[in-house]
């Protein structure tokens, strides 16, 4: 029987979400240690800003295996602005609901992984970026 899910899709989430787990991780870190100094939005912004450079060379050679370039980098930070516009919304939200701020990221990261998984596939691997990179 012929699976729906192809193998090289299957290792390519898996390779996504290790990549993932560390730019979430690193994210979360300097939300944390900034969040000593600084109010919750402009530490999550930092550590979004942080984490997506390690993200984006991390997704572009390891998670989807594609040559790094200006057009990628471009159409990568244009998906990382809505799914930052989306984080930084939910944070806030979280926070006015009383979530603690130290703990208010926690749910927004689970919120946000699937929407940022799709907009980031499309913005690596875009075929009209390959063949205009050709």
């Amino acid at each position: 029987m012929k699976s729906i899910i192809s193998r090289s899709r299957i290792a390519e989430f898996a390779r996504f979400a290790i990549v993932g787990v560390a730019a979430t991780v690193l994210h979360y870190a300097v939300y944390y240690v900034l969040l000593s100094w600084v109010n919750p939005s402009l530490a999550y912004t930092i550590g979004y800003a942080v984490s997506f450079v390690c993200n984006y060379v991390l997704s572009s050679l390891f998670t989807f295996r594609v040559r790094m370039s200006v057009r990628r980098a471009f159409a990568f930070m244009m998906s990382h602005i809505l799914n930052y516009i989306i984080g930084i919304a939910l944070l806030n939200i979280f926070i006015l609901a009383g979530v603690n701020e130290r703990l208010a990221p926690l749910p927004v990261f689970v919120l946000v992984v699937p929407v940022n998984f799709i907009l980031v596939r499309f913005a690596l691997k875009s075929k009209k970026i390959e063949k205009e990179e050709k």
